[in-house]
């Protein structure tokens, strides 16, 4: 199983869609926050693939949650955008919440810098920022052999 994993899309709603069509045989596309607009625009438009989101420090009057718990492909998905969390001054509350979850993979936005890294049985990405010039999003793969993550670049 593929997923989509985009934040901080801020208004770019060419950027979401490029993602999620380039893209093709991804099942789910996770967006974690600083976009809910073009969150709901673009899941009307690929109504084959499952959308999950959060709200961002810049979504006002969303109905999304802060964070979320997911099961795909029997893997336990904590996804956050991380202002709650304050990640741009450390990822230790961030961490704590997605262990205290049972979660295998921990995805979080908010400081528009791309990363993956594994931390003692922790899969933990943001895939930096999708709207603007140096525009990134993550995927990734749930695999029987494991779990693969990956950062692609729109340009």
């Amino acid at each position: 199983m593929r997923i989509v994993v985009v934040s901080d899309t801020h208004g770019d709603i060419w950027a979401l869609r490029e993602a999620v069509s380039r893209q093709k045989h991804a099942e789910a596309v996770i967006h974690l926050g600083d976009g809910a607009d073009e969150l709901e625009t673009v899941q009307r438009e690929f109504p084959e693939k499952a959308f999950f989101g959060v709200r961002g420090n810049n979504d006002w009057s969303c109905p999304l949650p802060y964070s979320n718990v997911i099961s795909l492909a029997g893997n336990t998905i904590f996804y956050t955008h991380g202002h709650y969390y304050h990640v741009k001054y450390g990822l230790y509350d961030f961490l704590s919440a997605a262990r205290g979850n049972g979660a295998q993979i921990a995805l979080y936005g908010h400081t528009h810098e791309p990363m993956t890294d594994y931390q003692d049985g922790l899969y933990v990405m943001n895939p930096g920022a999708l709207g603007g010039a140096r525009g990134s999003y993550g995927i990734i793969d749930l695999t029987p052999a494991g779990i693969v993550t990956n950062i692609i670049f729109l340009f």
